[in-house]
């Protein structure tokens, strides 16, 4: 507001004192409301983004998406029957190991004329019924007898067998509560439920959490193992929401080819992922454009483009003025990710791939450069972003093995996000312990191909006989 009368000098000069208050008093006024509109407006423009906010330009996870919020369009219709089609490989169930001996069926009669039949098939159709046994659990009892002395007349009890568990569960039903509440995401009462109506073992939801125990005490020297290995594995890394006893958390998540290790925290902040990471080896890091990963070296890190390829579809439906750079850089993406997919499927090899980068680089950071003065600032601020990480979003280029998305990382989020939206998190620290362990068991054995009841049930079994668990360390 100009410092001069708002009216004329002769014109004000002429007006009362009276007049001239009131005047200055409604140009304040009107100041101050014209400031409130600009704000309201941007807190309108703001709200609107949120609400368009989806899975295409945004973190948000594809379920959140309303059924208006339009993807790739769906096929048209082949006009072919649903199911099976002509040449279609067979996938059938896995014939087993007959627990009794197989049942011969042989035609007494020629099904056309009668004739009588005689001999037998060397290859007879195989045709087997799967029954679920009858659920009784194997209960071993032990009579401790105390015992009076007569000479001091002092009692001593018998004690338990080496191995023999006092809370009264065998190693397989303490794997197998660890799996129904950890891999399938039962809640401690349907575990109880369960145990009783499909497996005639009764158990209270104390016990199931006394379980979940036993088993981070039982896989703590594997996940141990784990962390140490993935600190010097080229790897995805990313976190999210967690809760722990309404206390906000994060759930951290490193990836490589044959681990996964997952880690409960209190804290966001750069300290949880440098205690996991040793950039040292020179391994390569793929990550967001969170800056909790900016102690990693640019050129030991890889920026996903699937997280780029949202933020540039964000700034097109801002539709302001960044816009139209927008869809310069999400056409630019789609043809990354094109040249990208020919790599994968060995159409052309990761030098051309380069080459391909290298000559469009300049022109890339032109369109960052004037996204700058864009006149949209979280448009700016993305470029800025950008240009400030630029090393690392060609990393996948030069380096085999480097993918340039994080979506390894991403799909095993997605039973920790289906388990955090059940539960609600976790309720103690110990609880989150369990979160840690089992996922990470988890994933590792099911990257690995290894038997996860199995796997559990040889741990439990060791920590009960005080010897050393199994190992997930790849070999």
């Amino acid at each position: 507001m100009s410092a001069g009368p708002p009216l004329p000098t002769d014109l004000w000069d002429s007006l009362p004192p009276e007049a001239r208050a009131l005047i200055l008093a409604l140009r304040a006024e009107l100041a101050e409301l014209r400031a409130k509109v600009r704000e309201q407006q941007a807190q309108l423009h703001e709200l609107r983004e949120r609400l368009n906010q989806n899975s295409t330009n945004s973190s948000r996870p594809p379920s959140s998406d309303p059924p208006a919020v339009k993807r790739a369009p769906p096929k048209p219709p082949s006009g072919r029957r649903s199911g099976g089609q002509p040449g279609h490989a067979l996938h059938q169930r896995p014939l087993l190991e007959p627990t009794r001996p197989a049942i011969a069926l042989k035609p007494s009669a020629c099904r056309q004329c009668g004739h009588a039949l005689m001999g037998a098939d060397p290859q007879p159709l195989r045709h087997q019924v799967l029954e679920l046994p009858a659920a009784r659990p194997d209960v071993t009892e032990y009579h401790l007898h105390r015992l009076r002395c007569a000479d001091c007349g002092r009692t001593t009890c018998a004690a338990l067998p080496p191995g023999v568990p006092t809370g009264g569960q065998g190693p397989r039903l303490q794997a197998a509560v660890a799996l129904l509440t950890g891999a399938y995401r039962l809640s401690k009462r349907q575990v109880e439920g369960l145990c009783a109506d499909l497996l005639g073992t009764p158990l209270s939801a104390g016990q199931v959490c006394a379980l979940e125990a036993e088993a981070v005490a039982a896989t703590a020297p594997v996940v141990a193992a784990l962390r140490a290995y993935v600190a010097d594995q080229s790897a995805n890394v990313d976190e999210t929401g967690w809760w722990q006893k309404r206390r906000r958390a994060w759930l951290w998540s490193v990836v490589t080819r044959s681990v996964t290790v997952f880690v409960l925290a209190l804290s966001r902040a750069a300290g949880v992922v440098q205690e996991l990471l040793d950039p040292s080896a020179g391994q390569v890091i793929t990550t967001d454009r969170y800056k909790g990963y900016d102690w990693l070296p640019l050129y030991q890190r890889q920026i996903c483009w699937a997280h780029l390829r949202r933020d540039f579809q964000a700034m097109v439906d801002r539709g302001n003025a960044g816009s139209a750079l927008g869809e310069e850089l999400l056409l630019f993406a789609e043809d990354v990710f094109t040249q990208w997919y020919r790599v994968r499927d060995g159409t052309i090899r990761r030098p051309t791939l380069r080459h391909y980068v290298d000559s469009q680089r300049p022109w890339f950071r032109e369109q960052l450069e004037a996204g700058l003065g864009c006149g949209c600032a979280r448009t700016a601020a993305v470029c800025a972003d950008l240009l400030r990480l630029e090393p690392a979003l060609w990393t996948f280029t030069r380096r085999e093995g480097v993918e340039p998305t994080n979506n390894a990382v991403e799909r095993g989020f997605r039973h920790a996000a289906q388990w955090r939206r059940t539960s609600h998190g976790t309720q103690s620290a110990s609880g989150s312990r369990f979160v840690e362990h089992i996922l990470t068991v988890v994933a590792t054995c099911r990257q690995q191909g290894r038997d996860v009841l199995t796997f559990l049930t040889a741990c439990c079994q060791a920590h009960q006989h005080g010897e050393s668990p199994p190992s997930l360390l790849p070999t």
